[in-house]
């Protein structure tokens, strides 16, 4: 290794996360970026997958299209397409979002090559696997065609990769521009989220795990074999935590070369007389809400409010150690007599919208809110609560929220972005009201929640298990507890629980005088937290891999670095184009409710309607027409609409049909009750029109025409196949022929649903490779 650092003249920085939230790595990537512009300035690039394909914009991204123009013309001529823009964070780094669809249809071809020159498995990777993957091999060609275009021979380049999601960017520029330095870094590995998710032990046994004989246990053989490649592979590799390393080396069968802490910045922490207003509003509003929810006032001075978050993982977290401390607080009879104890679980769930009931409380509402077994912890309707873990903990525990109870619970099953219906409050403008926070995760690389809480001035637990609390514990002020560590294993659940229990007694028993000096004391451990002082890390591995990359300058094929401009001309060809023209029929007035009832499917369930087409269509045009009046209208021969003109008793068929018709459209004002979407893949409601296949079809045909006749007003959503279903033959030697037989869209009692343009309508889909695009029908099913 060198003994100077060697700098890079361009990083490109690439995750799955980029301009794209999922979890935790966005904000590592994000927070990260001002720092690291500051170093590098415009030749930091950040790569992510240009996944916002429908009508939305992505509301992270803002294009340029000034930037790098001619090789952007140039590589969007490729299968694999960019666009260039600004991520809307602090900073505003240069964003370059590869739209890798295109590359999903060689899927086979790349994988092979894969399997041939690294032998990656990914025969059993299903869509969550195939997509990142295709992803970050994309964007290992962006990464080389952009150097080989905008750069020279001897710049120094750094590709950065985050997750095995990416690593296939790291095996693409190993083989194909092995003079680009890559730097592999893992949040967490796949293979230990895995033990920790199924329940079994991973700290303890640990070395006696082997990496790919637990992902075939666990059937993730290809997450794995990615995983593993990518570290082999890369110059320099990473993690975020002296924890998560020690699974690297086991499971990836490669140690680290740095650990690089997670860092943020605290741009987002209202700061002065604005923090004082946001936490004594935060406050505010968790005490309201808990007295709704109660019925019972809580005051501010002997409140204490203790939060926890993040996502569901009800053991990797610890809110099972969460809700049993919460029990022994209770059972240890030691929290100040004087005092309430508020604790709030703010951890999405399968929610369907704020409780009216509470809402109407909160609003001024005198009716009293629901109490039953779950309800009573909830803020918000839980699909399936009966088997929501939080709840029935709760209720196992003994923790009632009864009227005597100094402990209090409630749980918040929604994301918090200022739209909830309760709080209507984002998630950080209520953490700053709290007083304390707990984490006691048995899985966690890192941990940004609890680093968070001390952002805003709230001292938090966590464990030892937490990256973010092992580093902690090097930190700590000796005449403060701003942050509290608890030893945790595979096997001291109870030890662990009423170790959290003692240290929220002792944050809560504390007087406000203390808890100010802890609050403080949090304020300014996070300082120590800031990417400034953490980034280092990262630039020490981007050092390592620029030495490692030295040996491979033999295998670069630097006359690439050479390229030629492209024109572009529009090459004109003289061959016909040919247009289809439709040519409707010109039906007299006489006749010309015959075109409105054609397009209503009204008729195929009133008998003297059908008698009245059967007569038009006579020596056998109406089975012709495949007793479709829209077909037989069009096929009619108009000596023989002459003939009918004529013919009184015809006429006077029509005009009572026609009447009939007539009144029962004109019911349609009078309807009443909810209005009705009904979605179903079939429907059977006559055979010119071939939308069905079987018995759910024919149900859903009838229900639609009762809906019909009860007047109810109903709107039924499904697909306007092109082949219809198929016509069965039977071979002479007694095999099925299956014969899809194409449906003439023109020809069917259907219409163009038009927009405001006057074109007509569309929605669009984007699919694996491409954008599926469908126009939009409208049958008319009686009313």
């Amino acid at each position: 290794m060198a003994s100077t650092e060697l700098t890079p003249d361009f990083v490109f920085e690439t995750s799955w996360e980029v301009c794209n939230k999922v979890g935790g790595i966005h904000t590592v990537v994000s927070t990260k970026a001002q720092t690291m512009k500051s170093k590098f300035g415009d030749n930091l690039v950040m790569i992510g997958p240009d996944i916002w394909q429908n009508s939305e914009e992505n509301p992270e991204f803002v294009e340029d299209k000034t930037l790098y123009t001619d090789w952007r013309e140039m590589i969007n001529r490729t299968e694999t397409r960019v666009r260039i823009g600004r991520w809307k964070i602090v900073g505003e780094p240069i964003v370059i979002l590869v739209d890798f669809s295109q590359n999903i249809s060689k899927k086979d071809k790349i994988f092979a090559e894969l399997w041939e020159t690294y032998k990656l498995d990914s025969i059993s990777g299903d869509w969550g696997y195939i997509e990142p993957v295709i992803f970050g091999y994309s964007a290992g060609k962006v990464i080389e065609s952009f150097c080989t275009y905008n750069l020279k021979p001897e710049n120094r380049v750094i590709a950065h990769f985050h997750e095995w999601m990416t690593g296939a960017g790291i095996l693409y520029i190993e083989k194909y521009a092995p003079e680009i330095a890559t730097v592999f870094t893992t949040h967490a590995t796949a293979i230990g989220r895995s033990i920790a998710g199924n329940g079994q032990p991973l700290y303890g046994p640990i070395k006696n795990y082997d990496g790919d004989t637990k992902a075939r246990e666990f059937n993730m053989v290809a997450k794995q074999s990615c995983e593993k490649l990518s570290a082999l592979t890369a110059d320099a590799y990473t993690t975020v935590s002296d924890i998560t390393a020690i699974e690297c080396k086991q499971f990836t069968y490669r140690a680290v070369d740095y650990v690089t802490p997670n860092g943020f910045e605290d741009d987002f922490v209202p700061k002065g007389s604005v923090f004082n207003t946001r936490r004594t509003a935060a406050r505010a509003k968790m005490l309201e809400v808990a007295g709704k929810l109660f019925t019972e006032k809580f005051d501010d001075k002997n409140t204490v409010i203790l939060g926890t978050s993040g996502r569901y993982e009800y053991r990797n977290k610890g809110i099972d150690v969460f809700l049993e401390s919460l029990k022994k607080i209770k059972d240890l009879g030691t929290l100040d007599k004087k005092k309430k104890l508020l604790a709030i679980i703010t951890v999405p769930a399968n929610h369907y919208g704020a409780r009216p009931d509470l809402v109407a409380a909160l609003n001024g509402g005198k009716e009293p809110v629901k109490n039953d077994q779950y309800s009573r912890y909830l803020t918000h309707g839980l699909h399936y609560v009966e088997y929501d873990a939080v709840c029935n903990r709760a209720i196992q525990l003994g923790l009632d929220n009864g009227k005597d109870s100094q402990i209090k619970l409630i749980f918040v099953p929604s994301y918090l972005k200022g739209d909830d219906g309760i709080f209507n409050m984002p998630y950080y403008d209520l953490l700053v009201g709290m007083d304390v926070t707990a984490y006691p995760s048995y899985y966690e690389p890192w941990g940004y929640t609890p680093m968070e809480s001390i952002a805003f001035s709230v001292p938090t637990i966590t464990t030892d298990l937490a990256g973010f609390g092992k580093y902690s514990e090097k930190l700590l002020p000796a005449d403060a507890k701003p942050v509290v560590v608890l030893r945790r294993t595979d096997d001291n659940y109870n030890e662990v629980s009423e170790s959290l229990a003692k240290a929220v007694i002792e944050y809560a028993n504390l007087d406000a005088k203390k808890m100010e000096v802890n609050r403080k004391a949090a304020y300014a451990l996070s300082q120590q937290f800031l990417w400034k002082n953490l980034a280092k890390y990262y630039l020490k591995a981007y050092s390592t891999a620029l030495e490692r990359t030295k040996t491979r300058y033999d295998e670069a094929d630097f006359t690439k670095y050479s390229h030629e401009s492209f024109n572009i001309k529009e090459i004109k060809v003289n061959n016909p184009i040919w247009r289809n023209i439709q040519v409707q029929p010109n039906l007299s007035g006489k006749f010309k409710g015959l075109e409105e009832m054609s397009y209503n499917l009204w008729w195929c369930w009133n008998y003297e309607a059908e008698e009245m087409w059967q007569t038009i269509g006579e020596d056998g045009l109406w089975d012709k027409s495949g007793q479709n009046p829209v077909q037989l209208m069009r096929m009619v021969d108009l000596n023989r609409l002459s003939v009918l003109e004529n013919d009184a008793e015809f006429i006077a068929k029509y005009e009572k049909v026609y009447a009939n018709f007539k009144a029962y459209m004109d019911e349609k004002k009078n309807a009443k009750g909810p209005s009705v979407a009904y979605f179903c893949m079939e429907y059977g409601i006559h055979d010119s029109l071939k939308i069905f296949s079987g018995g759910l079809g024919i149900l859903a045909g009838d229900y639609l025409k009762e809906a019909s006749d009860s007047n109810v007003d109903m709107v039924a959503v499904g697909l306007l196949y092109r082949y219809g279903y198929f016509r069965q033959k039977i071979s002479v030697w007694g095999d099925q022929i299956a014969e899809d037989i194409p449906q003439d869209f023109k020809s069917l009692p259907i219409t163009e649903v038009k927009d405001t343009d006057g074109n007509q309508l569309q929605v669009q889909v984007a699919f694996p490779g491409r954008k599926l695009t469908a126009n939009v029908w409208k049958a008319q099913v009686g009313r």
